[in-house]
């Protein structure tokens, strides 16, 4: 049995198939922490003076995001439905200090995923964490409704964390249509992760979408293997009235072009009454496309790896409304070590 899963904002349920309940806990950093830190610790760009040779980033922005209920954006946005938001000119409120080159860095969030597919002898083991850890690239974007500023053409952003073991470099490569690139490698020489994201909004009146054009490779070098995948669309919506919301959804499929492996992942919409909302469900095939494995869970949580007949056995039993506890059907996806 193998325990992997990534660490998200909030806590995680210990429970299996048989519960699938939300947890509790905070969605962003209190501002609280930046208050916490005095002002003779915010030179150096903001970063906190070293202790014991190890640097400490800061946890959060500097600054609390200001209300947004006195600003009139339907008097704004009425005349732009069904254009790309990157040829509307957008009220600041919209945005959040933070350019969309940074908003790319904090895909390697969870780059502990992909430094312990070194040591997993097993492809499917190490597709299990391929898949958590591109789940858990979308996973800061939960409660997160502002809108990343707009990089220059040619402007490059560089974060080194000798604490998580990567560096990344992204720089906007193209104005019109806006692409960003971005390439990030492990200090130890165990893997390059690279892509171009360019993210094509539209506005639909009460939302917001974005499709998130572009291909994503990881290669893992030791066992000289490259994954290619693609992220799931996401939509803000109540952008006009009530509380803004985001949501994900689409396929996103998952290949290792080495084995001939597949993890296909499908982001569920939330439907009329939200019951799916959060949800991700998917399955890992080998080349032949015999499914060895079943992968479930909450983006904004965690992620399950179940055997794809004991699957099938709790579904078919949830749908009998059976709510015994069925034991050793699942295990959690690469141990995260809480």
């Amino acid at each position: 049995m193998t325990s992997v899963f990534f660490e998200c904002h909030i806590s995680f349920s210990s429970a299996g198939l048989e519960s699938d309940e939300s947890c509790e806990g905070l969605s962003e950093a209190s501002f609280k922490d930046a208050q916490g830190i005095d002002s003779s610790s915010q030179k150096n760009n903001g970063s906190v003076p070293q202790e014991n040779g190890i640097k400490k980033h800061r946890t959060s922005l500097p600054a609390p995001m200001f209300s947004r209920n006195n600003i009139s954006v339907w008097s704004i946005l009425k005349k732009c439905i069904g254009l790309e938001l990157s040829k509307i000119t957008m009220p600041i409120a919209f945005n959040e200090p933070l350019s969309f080159l940074q908003r790319i860095t904090e895909y390697m969030e969870h780059t502990y995923l992909i430094n312990r597919t070194s040591s997993m002898s097993d492809s499917i083991e190490r597709m299990r964490a391929v898949a958590a850890f591109a789940v858990s690239a979308v996973a800061s974007q939960w409660d997160r409704t502002g809108k990343p500023f707009n990089p220059l053409l040619g402007e490059t952003y560089e974060l080194i964390r000798e604490d998580q073991d990567f560096r990344i470099v992204s720089e906007q490569v193209s104005h019109h249509p806006p692409v960003s690139a971005f390439h990030a490698e492990s200090l130890a020489g165990d893997f390059v992760f690279h892509g171009s994201i360019y993210p094509k909004l539209k506005f639909w009146g009460k939302s917001v979408e974005a499709e998130p054009k572009g291909t994503i490779t990881l290669e893992l070098l030791k066992h000289r293997e490259a994954y290619t995948w693609s992220n799931p669309n996401c939509c803000v919506h109540n952008v006009i009235l009530g509380k803004l919301w985001i949501e994900q959804y689409g396929t996103v499929e998952i290949v290792n072009h080495s084995t001939g492996d597949k993890c296909v992942l499908n982001f569920k919409p939330c439907g009329m009454f939200g019951k799916e909302l959060h949800k991700v469900e998917g399955y890992i095939q080998d080349k032949s496309k015999k499914k060895l494995a079943v992968i479930y869970g909450k983006w904004t949580e965690c992620m399950w790896s179940v055997d794809p007949q004991a699957y099938e056995v709790h579904k078919k039993s949830e749908k009998k409304g059976d709510n015994k506890k069925q034991k050793n059907v699942r295990t959690l996806l690469p141990p995260a070590g809480c």
